[in-house]
């Protein structure tokens, strides 16, 4: 049976807290933004679980209120000249292991005014984690090619990640694949809108969009020596 996890009171206070993204106005509202924004999506979270372990036993969906796949409202503004303390979207996480290393391979859901998205990869890995990517690829060019011409991946799917202007060094600059060596990040997405958000089957579309994205997320895990 289909549901509708998300309304339009779930967008509203999103941009009522950007225009007021201050200490005083949240607790005021507090009550209201655990009513419309956080319980729904630990409500969305909490029965997406059995779908995405059919793609992946390895994927963890945990809708715990603190530390479970929901990232926190909470901004830190310790390193950053943004001081304003709260996000101005909801998101979640879901990952293929417990660890807390943001570089293993994951899903990810975002919602905020104006910009819904699914996505997922590996975002800004660090040095040792890109190497064994971009030597899995080197090594791997047909099951690249492959997974990037699957039909339900180009239809639901965009690849992207930031990219070198330049070949990276240990790689010969005519290498077939020399285009996706220069990537950073290995992410894709698929966009939505705030009615789409607010439909009974968007979690069947978001699953969807996680299971067209599968083959890539598979061929990342392999990269890394992990089970997917």
């Amino acid at each position: 049976m289909k549901k509708t996890y998300f309304t339009p009171a779930f967008f509203k206070f999103l941009r009522e807290l950007k225009a007021h993204n201050n200490r005083p106005w949240f607790q005021t509202n507090k009550e209201r933004y655990e009513r419309t924004v956080r319980n729904p999506l630990l409500d969305f979270i909490g029965e997406l679980g059995p779908s995405l372990r059919k793609i992946s036993r390895q994927l963890v969906v945990d809708n715990s209120p603190m530390g479970g796949s929901m990232f926190r409202i909470y901004r830190d503004t310790r390193f950053s000249k943004d001081k304003t303390p709260y996000k101005t979207a909801a998101s979640a996480q879901f990952r293929t292991s417990r660890s807390k290393d943001v570089h293993s391979p994951g899903y990810y859901l975002h919602l905020e005014p104006g910009e819904v998205f699914a996505g997922g990869g590996i975002w800004r890995p660090e040095a040792p984690v890109l190497a064994q990517i971009r030597d899995h690829l080197a090594g791997h060019p047909s099951a690249w090619k492959t997974l990037l011409k699957d039909k339900n991946f180009k239809k639901h799917c965009t690849l992207e990640g930031d990219k070198l202007q330049r070949p990276p060094k240990g790689y010969p600059p005519d290498h077939e694949l020399i285009d996706y060596l220069k990537y950073k990040d290995f992410t894709f997405y698929t966009q939505f809108d705030e009615k789409q958000a607010c439909s009974p089957d968007f979690m069947e579309r978001y699953v969807e969009s996680c299971a067209a994205a599968a083959p890539l997320m598979e061929f990342l895990s392999k990269a890394l020596m992990l089970e997917w």
